[in-house]
């Protein structure tokens, strides 16, 4: 039997060898600092093994004297570092190198807000945004109008800088519009608000939270619809209680009821935490 074959056989045969436990080789995308890769060199099984990427983006394999940048190659490019180094080194001659990815740690998505399920999951291949909320379980019933994608870039001074865009549920979810559908690479953060609500207290049938599903078309005379209008021998005078996001401080509005229902002055909207 031809022993280099015979070496081969070993390698992948033995339980628990180098070999036995590693999963299905993952899409290839660019790696990243903590990814694991598998590196397999023909015929020399001292280079064969699986690396860890460090935070720095470097690797090390054995006898090579400087340390590989792995870190937003492809494995085909690092590939062919490995053969270089072995080569330029005079370790190997022509060396046959195949690199594959066997986990993913760069690229994480989370999910958090109103979702059934918060999670975080590496982006092993392309994922939806909407795949990504469905990971989640998800919305819940407390989810808002809006789902927020927030990704980060290195800025033109090497800094970080978040970019967050809003994504109209209905839009994703109710339209099935792709355009609205992003592809999330790894690194993305997916936030799903919990909608507004307008507070009804005083004399009405059923006092309540009640939520701003279009803050369009929240109004007074809506909010004591769903309340089940005015409790017998209620005043036809209201007020609204606002806060300003800015100072904190909280102003009291009063409102004309009597006037507003018999059509003498306008609706009064309202806005969310009102």
């Amino acid at each position: 039997m031809n022993p280099r074959c015979t070496t081969l056989a070993f390698l992948l045969l033995v339980p628990g060898g180098a070999w036995a436990q590693q999963p299905a080789n993952l899409p290839a995308q660019k790696i990243g600092a903590n990814d694991l890769i598998a590196v397999s060199v023909y015929d020399a099984p001292e280079f064969t093994r699986t690396v860890r990427v460090g935070a720095d983006g470097l690797i090390r394999l054995p006898m090579l004297k400087r340390r590989l940048r792995a870190e937003g190659l492809l494995p085909a490019e690092i590939e062919t570092a490995i053969a270089e180094a072995l080569g330029a080194e005079q370790i190997l001659v022509d060396p046959a190198v195949t690199v594959t990815i066997v986990e993913y740690h760069s690229r994480p998505i989370s999910v958090a807000g109103a979702v059934k399920n918060p999670t975080t999951f590496q982006a092993a291949g392309p994922v939806t945004l909407l795949e990504a909320v469905t990971r989640a379980g998800g919305l819940s019933q407390e989810a808002g109008p809006e789902v927020l994608v927030t990704r980060t870039h290195p800025g033109p001074d090497g800094a970080p800088t978040s970019l967050t865009r809003r994504i109209p549920v209905k839009s994703l979810i109710d339209a099935a519009d792709p355009e609205v559908n992003l592809r999330l690479v790894g690194g993305e953060e997916v936030r799903v608000p919990e909608v507004g609500k307008v507070f009804v207290v005083g004399n009405v049938k059923k006092p309540g939270a009640y939520p701003v599903e279009d803050t369009s078309e929240t109004s007074v005379m809506k909010m004591l619809a769903m309340a089940e209008g005015l409790a017998p021998y209620a005043a036809k005078q209201a007020y609204i209680i606002r806060r300003d996001d800015r100072t904190g401080a909280k102003h009291e509005l009063p409102i004309e009821l009597r006037k507003i229902m018999q059509r003498k002055a306008p609706d009064v909207p309202l806005v969310a935490n009102d």
